[in-house]
This record gives C-alpha cells, sequence and structure tokens, in this order.
C-alpha cells in the first residue's frame, strides 16, 4: 500500500471517531432533560441541539470520506472482506475507529513483512514443541 494513502486513512480514522465521541457529548446535553438534568427547553438543551446537528453533519459528511479511504486501503492490503466490512463500520462505533486504525496498521506492516494478515499459523508453529 501507498504511504499516503495509509496516512490519510489514520487521520480520516481520527477525525471521525473524535467527531463521533464529540456527537455523544452533544447528545447528551440536547436529551439531558429526560433525565432530570435541565429543564426541557433550557440553554443546554438548545446548545446541545445546535451542537449535535453541527456535529452530526461534520461527521455525516467526512464518515463518507473515511468509507472511501478505508476502502482503498483495505483493498490494497488485500484484507478479506469480513474484515474489510468491519472497518467500514469502525466509524460508527465510538472509539471504534481508534480501534480500526491500529488494526489496519497493523496489517500494513505485517505485508510490509510479507507476512499473511493472520499471523496465527506463525504463533502455533513457534508455541508447539519440536521433537
Amino acid at each position: 500500500m501507498k504511504p499516503g494513502v495509509l496516512i490519510f486513512y489514520r487521520i480520516m480514522a481520527y477525525v471521525t471517531a473524535v467527531l463521533l465521541i464529540l456527537l455523544c457529548a452533544a447528545m447528551v446535553l440536547k436529551y439531558g432533560h429526560f433525565a432530570g438534568l435541565w429543564d426541557e427547553g433550557s440553554s443546554t438543551q438548545q446548545l446541545g441541539t445546535d451542537w449535535t446537528f453541527r456535529i452530526g453533519v461534520a461527521h455525516g459528511w467526512l464518515y463518507m470520506v473515511y468509507l472511501l479511504v478505508a476502502v482503498v486501503a483495505t483493498t490494497q492490503l488485500r484484507v478479506p472482506i469480513g474484515r474489510m466490512l468491519l472497518v467500514l463500520l469502525a466509524g460508527t462505533i465510538p472509539f471504534g475507529a481508534f480501534f480500526a486504525e491500529r488494526k489496519v496498521t497493523h496489517w500494513h506492516e505485517l505485508r510490509l513483512a510479507g507476512k499473511p494478515l493472520t499471523d496465527s499459523s506463525a504463533r502455533t508453529a513457534e508455541e508447539s514443541p519440536t521433537s
């Protein structure tokens, strides 16, 4: 995989993850009146409503960019379709893109070393005693 693709993927993964966490925080402000944290129609709820809209729109557009970059990155790494789908869905789960970014970077390092993406065969060969 080209280094520029990996760098752009990593940036988009972090941006997507941070925006999703901020969106969750804004939703707490917006819907906190249901938990009795503040009154409905308060300035805190209005702030949450405004920020939920703004962050939600930004996350939605940037998630589309994340999807495109993740498809390019996982395709270049020749990742199985199931793992590719998990990487694509990671941008919809708070903190998920952080874990996916680490995994994709690990897969890239394995590919650079000429190893398969699942190195379980190498582990079992090392762990099993030879007689």
